[in-house]
């Protein structure tokens, strides 16, 4: 106690414990139990009330793992289901087999052509054409049929399409060889004439590849036309 001149006794309450009418504030470092900067509570109703915000808080918290699961699951999922649609039995058919040998020995025909001065003879640039442009079809068409995308597009009569394609490849083929042995008696260069005679050789073969595919396609293309 102390005594000030000239008054009364005044008791002085310690700092360290307020009226219990005396508005507290309360502060957390987790951001999941942060409360705002203006929030004060009375001391009478600030244990219930911070009991009853830290359960909330840890009840959001536990919510968090079983959300990020269901995510991950349905992503495996989606996955699996795009990995089984690739038709890797694809390649080991017949006609599988014919269009990686198209791919194979296309390939090698227009490499060989590149490689020499093909632009001497005007001839070889239509074969370039031939040979690189059904290269890139035939390659576009292979992925096509190994992931299964023309099940997804039943509108296209994909049948008659490949019809189209391998018969009118197996005639510019043929054409494009013909004119490459027509061509070699022009060569003026020793060197390039072994590259072209390889050349010809390579699209006689491609040429025979897409002949058998035409068939295959023309036999799947009579039994749906005649299909009930």
């Amino acid at each position: 106690r102390t005594r000030p001149p000239g008054g009364s006794a005044v008791r002085r309450l310690p700092p360290s414990l307020p009226p219990s009418d005396q508005p507290i504030a309360w502060t957390c470092r987790s951001p999941e139990l942060q409360l705002p900067a203006s929030a004060s509570l009375p001391r009478q109703h600030a244990g219930a009330s911070l009991q009853s915000f830290t359960a909330g808080a840890f009840s959001r918290m536990e919510d968090r793992p079983r959300t990020i699961s269901t995510t991950s699951s349905t992503y495996t999922a989606s996955f699996g289901s795009s990995a089984r649609s690739c038709d890797r039995a694809f390649l080991r058919t017949i006609p599988g087999l014919l269009m990686v040998a198209e791919i194979v020995f296309g390939l090698l025909v227009w490499i060989l052509i590149a490689s020499t001065e093909y632009f001497s003879v005007s001839a070889f640039g239509w074969v370039m054409f031939v040979a690189v442009f059904y290269w890139v079809l035939t390659v576009f068409f292979l992925i096509f049929y190994i992931t299964m995308v023309y099940t997804k597009i039943p509108q296209i009569p994909w049948t008659t399409v490949g019809l189209s394609f391998n018969a009118s490849a197996a005639l510019l083929y043929l054409l494009a060889s013909i004119v490459d042995v027509v061509s070699i008696n022009q060569a003026k260069k020793a060197t390039d004439n072994n590259c072209w005679i390889a050349s010809t050789v390579f699209a006689f073969i491609v040429t025979l590849c897409y002949s058998g595919n035409a068939y295959f396609s023309f036999q799947t293309w009579r039994s749906r036309d005649q299909g009930p």
